[in-house]
């Protein structure tokens, strides 16, 4: 928090390796978020960017005093996540196997081995795919708490709602995507059976 703050000060200052620094120490949790939203690599990716653009475009507006720089971030990551998907609402799709063969083609060879690879990604798929199936209040609730690791507060804060409502969404969204990964379970195991 504290780096941040100073890396704020020498971006408002100008200064463009501070700028690029605070996009790196951020944007993997950005990309998280919008991959999380959207199930889309190269979607998450160009949302990913608009939404530095904005964050750059708006920096000036930040005020210390309203709570942590991750918490704004968050709030502008996630109110442009909302204005995308309602302009897109009619057109969205899952993911293509276009856009994941980009991911893969820039992703390092070091990792797990490829049959961990291949787990680890169905398991990130069944995950993206149950979390498609909740209501954009629950989805949001539920990944910026377990999946980005907020906390309630932070929560409300980035939704503008009562920690009570967070709470409440969040414990639903878990219920429904349990739900969702058990029926979807059953549905795989029909057809290995």
């Amino acid at each position: 928090m504290e780096q941040d703050r100073e890396l704020l000060k020498r971006c408002l200052g100008g200064n463009n390796a501070a700028w690029e620094t605070l996009l790196k120490s951020h944007s993997r949790k950005i990309y998280n978020l919008c991959y999380r939203f959207t199930g889309r690599a190269v979607e998450a990716e160009d949302l990913t960017q608009e939404i530095f653009i904005k964050v750059f475009q708006t920096l000036k507006s930040y005020d210390e005093a309203q709570g942590a720089f991750t918490v704004w971030l968050s709030r502008v990551a996630r109110n442009h996540l909302v204005d995308h998907y309602r302009r897109t609402k009619k057109d969205r799709v899952t993911s293509s196997l276009e856009d994941e063969a980009g991911v893969m083609e820039r992703r390092p060879a070091s990792g797990p081995p490829p049959s961990g690879r291949v787990e680890t990604r169905e398991q990130r798929e069944y995950l993206q795919a149950a979390l498609d199936q909740l209501s954009p209040d629950l989805r949001e609730a539920v990944i910026l708490r377990d999946l980005n690791d907020l906390d309630y507060e932070e929560v409300a804060a980035v939704l503008s709602v009562p920690q009570g409502t967070v709470k409440s969404r969040i414990n639903r969204g878990r219920l429904e995507l349990a739900k969702a990964l058990k029926r979807m379970e059953g549905m795989e195991g029909q057809k290995s059976g």
